[in-house]
């Protein structure tokens, strides 16, 4: 190993085939262990870089894992596949659908579409921007732990008027042909569980998946790389 480390790190680095789950705390070397360990998969076990995923929760912190390997290998490896969960989700989606940026939602759009919905339905709002701030989490949480919206019990309104709420926006987006940041998960959960063929295109390209802050992954997060790492649960996450 070219740098400092100790045991327990090693341990995690040298990892063979089959998941591992690292705990590991604040400024303990998490973001070295994950570069070293993608670095030992290729020159220690062969791996094509093109064959390794690794997921961070932001784009600034996939952007330093990539400059950190690129540094420690020298730029000797290209292919290994840095990203968000919605970086790679949407990813998958492009080529199922062919979509690209102008299908995202935009805030301003979103709100429109809120602000229209809320009309419609002649509700009384004290505070419109809080409301649909509110309402805008409240959506986003539904559809990342995939709740049965009957069984879904509401915060800011009644059930029956989120669920009017939810329905009517899904249609407006649908009608645009547009989808928002959540859509990309469950649109992506739900073409892998449909299509087997696809699905095992990108098992086959994302052989050894590694995941950084994994603590803070939701349900369809989750389910989707449970996916995609069948059969051989090659599954690295801290």
């Amino acid at each position: 190993m070219p740098m400092n480390v100790n045991e327990s790190q090693l341990k995690a680095i040298q990892h063979g085939k089959g998941p591992m789950l690292v705990l590991a705390g604040p400024g303990s070397g998490k973001t070295l262990v994950i570069t070293l360990r993608t670095q030992q998969l290729i020159e220690e076990y062969g791996i094509n870089p093109q064959n390794i995923l690794v997921i961070t929760f932001t784009k600034a912190a996939a952007e330093e894992m990539k400059e950190r390997f690129h540094v420690l290998t020298n730029g000797k490896y290209t292919g290994v596949n840095y990203g968000t969960f919605h970086a790679i989700y949407f990813t998958i989606l492009k080529y199922a659908y062919h979509y690209n940026a102008s299908n995202i939602i935009r805030d301003d759009q979103k709100n429109q579409y809120f602000k229209e919905i809320i009309e419609q339905l002649q509700l009384e709002i004290e505070d419109e921007k809080e409301f649909i701030l509110s309402l805008s989490s409240e959506i986003s949480l539904v559809k990342g732990e995939r709740m049965d919206l009957d069984h879904y019990y509401s915060i800011n309104c009644s059930d029956e008027v989120f669920k009017k709420i939810y329905q009517a926006y899904e249609n407006r987006m649908r009608k645009s042909n547009l989808i928002d940041f959540d859509d990309m998960l469950v649109l992506c959960y739900e073409l892998l569980k449909e299509r087997a063929d696809i699905l095992a295109i990108w098992q086959k390209k994302y052989q050894y998946i590694l995941i950084d802050e994994f603590q803070d992954i939701n349900k369809v997060q989750y389910d989707i790389i449970r996916l995609l790492a069948l059969p051989e649960n090659n599954l690295f996450i801290v």
